[in-house]
């Protein structure tokens, strides 16, 4: 299930047409590692990585919708960054890298 999630953010990102190569590039690298991170997340706590998952499919659709909301792309940032709240400890990177593609969806400005 978290593998396909990522897949459909990658195939999404990839196929959007607005958005330049550079940033696109960016965007697919951070779901890559961010993809590492949940995995190894999901090591110990399956729910959780799938939760942070799904956060990042709707953020990530959200934020490249062809009529953007920005408060429903907000709310969706708001979960994707609620999802990670308590692995500060535990997960730094994912934790880090989460809040670093939370911005990056909201700055898109498509």
């Amino acid at each position: 299930m978290i593998q396909d999630t990522i897949n459909k953010i990658k195939t999404g990102l990839s196929s959007h047409s607005e958005l330049p190569p550079q940033k696109k590039a960016e965007l697919l690298s951070m779901v890559d590692q961010l993809q590492a991170e949940i995995n190894e997340l999901a090591k110990t706590d399956v729910e959780q990585a799938q939760s942070i998952a799904g956060f990042s499919a709707v953020s990530t659709h959200e934020a490249t919708r062809h009529e953007r909301d920005d408060q429903l792309l907000q709310h969706s940032l708001g979960g994707l960054s609620a999802s990670v709240s308590g692995f500060e400890a535990s997960h730094p990177r994912l934790v880090n890298l989460v809040n670093s593609f939370c911005t990056s969806l909201s700055n898109l400005g498509i």
